[in-house]
């Protein structure tokens, strides 16, 4: 049956029986795919019924459709034109793994970070209506995506604006607010998007208008307590009623038919703002991930069979926070972890485990998360936030206002640091020591190893003077195996020390760093590079900087963040009145696409190789 589909358009000739052979196919597409390279399989798996009822009502280049999260669309992405480049889903140079208006025209708005559906979808709405073009808009919500505040905020001002072509689909998979369905709930589901309830609710809206003032509203009153009154004692999850929404559900979202009937009940009798409430199974369709969402909601290769990850697990920088914080709770009992719907991603799995009362998974919601994290340290608790790098931009207010401002104890463990591979430009974590640096009190570190990691984390737990943040990225972390000097406030560790010239490298970039000398040594053997381990990124450690001032004429700095903003820049402004020149190594003025790390590095000429070659153009009148 897909091969049938070359267009959005023919889902719209396929009978119901044909619909379910579709959607079967697709699973199996989505299983097989993934199971090669890796994905998000579960999120999408549960929501290929609603893709596939979606399009067999609606048009998706006049009803725009918002995704949230994005995550959640691959059927969507293999039956809008996709379907022959889906094997190369989050691969470098193929299909993003999110949603991108520059990747397909079916696609009305870029997503990555969640809970943004609601708002999008409501700006894209009135901008029709000022513009008179016809059509629906629809925001499919789900995956845990209501948890976070800016949803609530979108659906407040969608039912106060009151915009009549704005429909909002909450695919509840158990991540939200999920309620069994029940022979009541679906006669009701099926009462208030009849055309016969609809039109009787209009007559008497009209009979209505013909009262005099004073009587009009007792009336209109006593009909809507009435209305109501119904839906509160037959209905859950009343709230979007009190927002401003027409509520509609709950509704099987894997009966494909009884999905297809709604959606076209509210297309043409309804009028929005209108709340949808899908309750479906994350993973449906694939046993391994029903029986396992959270493992399945994205992994690597694994085994259709088994499934079994295929990649050999090995121990990331994640699990080795998780693993030491949960050794350092074992002997404070002031220490606490949050995070925000990211247990495992995280590694706080072991920490959970062993400490279960000490640990806050919030939900998607970082604003709260942080602020949460201060009311703790100021009734005296030490927490320990664990948010990926590009999470933590949405909380910036409240690291400045509600942490830093107090000069709270709050510890960030700053996850993802870097790029981030195949899930591409709206989850590097390319900024945050850009946007971290302004912040006064706060203490900005960066590991260069695990030895390195650990030392960190000990200083973060004994420091009290004011709020942390540990930066590092994802993967596999990396042993020195030597014994290194404990971690002092702003003090870096001098690996070894040279003359002319030195290369500083803070985190990953001490690694790039170490590489970098390597090459340069092949080609300058009678040279002596200064190799450095920043450590830290604020403070600086102005007294190695002042002892190079004396005896190097070119330093170098390596660091996976922005370069723009980053700690090259701020050794370069220190040094901006000496004769000392500076070159920072970071990431480019630009977002980098998706694909395997490696391959992303080369592509922006983020390699020793290119940067071994850039220095020695600069270096060869030394040592020629």
């Amino acid at each position: 049956m897909l091969e049938k589909i070359k267009s959005p358009n023919d889902v719209q000739k396929l009978t119901y029986s044909e619909l379910a052979i579709l959607a079967a196919e697709i699973r199996k597409r989505i299983v097989d795919v993934t199971s090669e390279i890796g994905g998000h399989i579960a999120p999408s798996l549960g929501a290929t019924d609603i893709s596939i009822a979606l399009l067999k009502v609606f048009s998706p280049l006049k009803d725009r459709i918002v995704w949230d999260v994005g995550h959640q669309s691959y059927a969507y992405k293999i039956l809008t034109e996709r379907n022959d480049r889906f094997d190369t889903i989050r691969q470098f140079g193929g299909l993003g793994g999110f949603n991108d208006p520059e990747e397909s025209k079916y696609d009305a708005f870029r997503v990555g970070h969640c809970s943004t559906s609601v708002s999008a979808a409501l700006g894209i709405a009135m901008a029709k209506e000022k513009q008179n073009l016809p059509g629906k808009t629809i925001a499919i919500i789900g995956d845990g995506a209501l948890t976070g505040g800016m949803a609530f905020e979108g659906l407040n001002y969608a039912g106060h604006v009151q915009q009549k072509d704005m429909i909002v689909i909450l695919n509840d998979n158990k991540m939200s607010i999920s309620k069994n369905i029940g022979g009541l709930q679906r006669y009701l589901t099926n009462m208030l998007v009849s055309k016969s309830y609809n039109s009787l609710k209009k007559q008497v809206w009209d009979i209505s208008e013909k009262l005099p003032d004073r009587l009009r509203n007792k009336f209109v009153f006593g009909a809507q307590k009435v209305e109501e009154s119904l839906i509160n004692i037959l209905v859950p999850n009343i709230i979007f009623e009190d927002l401003g929404f027409k509520y509609v559900g709950p509704v099987d979202g894997h009966d494909i038919p009884r999905l297809v009937r709604v959606f076209n009940k509210v297309k043409n009798f309804m009028h929005g703002p209108i709340f949808i409430h899908v309750v479906t199974q994350k993973g449906k369709g694939f046993k391994f991930a029903e029986q396992n969402a959270t493992k399945f909601h994205g992994l690597g290769p694994f085994s259709e069979s088994t499934g079994e990850n295929i990649a050999k697990k090995s121990e990331s920088f994640s699990s080795f926070f998780g693993n030491k914080l949960s050794e350092l709770a074992d002997k404070n009992p002031k220490i606490v972890a949050i995070t925000a719907a990211m247990t495992d991603g995280t590694g706080l799995k072991s920490f959970a485990k062993n400490h279960p009362d000490k640990i806050y998974d919030v939900g998607i919601a970082e604003q709260h998360a942080v602020t949460f994290a201060g009311g703790l340290a100021i009734q005296g608790l030490k927490p320990f936030v664990a948010i990926y790098s590009t999470f933590l931009q949405r909380a910036y207010d409240q690291i400045i206002h509600d942490v830093a401002l107090q000069n709270l104890p709050v510890v960030f463990c700053i996850d993802r640091a870097g790029l981030v591979g195949e899930d591409g430009p709206t989850h590097h974590g390319s900024f945050d020591i850009s946007f971290l640096t302004p912040v006064p009190n706060l203490v900005i570190m960066a590991p260069s190893s695990a030895e390195d990691f650990g030392l960190m984390l000990d200083f973060c737990e004994q420091y009290n003077d004011g709020p942390t943040a540990i930066r590092y990225p994802r993967g596999k972390i990396n042993y020195c195996k030597k014994t290194l000097p404990k971690v002092e406030l702003g003090k870096s560790q001098t690996i070894h020390g040279g003359d002319k010239i030195a290369l500083i490298g803070l985190g990953t970039g001490v690694r790039m760093a170490e590489n970098v000398e390597k090459i340069l040594k092949e080609k300058y053997p009678e040279a002596n590079f200064y190799l450095i381990n920043a450590r830290f990124s604020k403070p600086l450690d102005l007294e190695m900087l002042n002892n190079l001032k004396s005896k190097v004429k070119y330093i170098f700095t390596f660091e996976e963040n922005s370069e723009i903003g980053g700690f090259g820049s701020m050794v370069k402004d220190y040094f901006s009145e000496s004769d000392i020149k500076v070159k920072s190594f970071g990431l480019p003025d630009k977002f980098v696409t998706h694909g395997k790390v490696n391959k992303l590095y080369e592509s922006i000429g983020f390699t020793p190789e290119n940067f071994a070659e850039e220095i020695s153009e600069k270096i060869k009148g030394y040592y020629e």
